[in-house]
């Protein structure tokens, strides 16, 4: 796919090269830039010490981002109502039918 010429000469896809990962002592190159007020509660959960900034974005390197990412599966995987049609015997045009 070619890219519009003006994303080509600016370059904005991904996170740039110069930005490094956002947790304590970690200087690999971020491949991930996240929303803070999102993921805040996934990086305390995983136990990542993150140094804020002031656009209110972490970025992440591939290993940290894993980890928070299983973190954040694991999360959603507990709210996630499954099943909960199964019960329901369903009549014509999806209307309930009790017993």
């Amino acid at each position: 796919m070619k890219l519009p010429k003006e994303m080509r000469e600016k370059k904005e896809i991904g996170v740039s090269k110069s930005k490094s990962c956002s947790v304590v002592e970690c200087k690999q190159p971020a491949i991930r830039s996240l929303s803070e007020n999102k993921w805040n509660k996934y990086l305390e959960k995983a136990k990542l010490n993150i140094e804020e900034n002031k656009q209110h974005k972490v970025f992440l390197c591939k290993s940290h981002y894993k980890e928070a990412n299983k973190v954040r599966k694991s999360e959603e995987k507990l709210y996630q109502k499954k099943g909960f049609l199964d019960d329901l015997k369903a009549g014509k045009k999806g209307q309930y039918l009790g017993e």
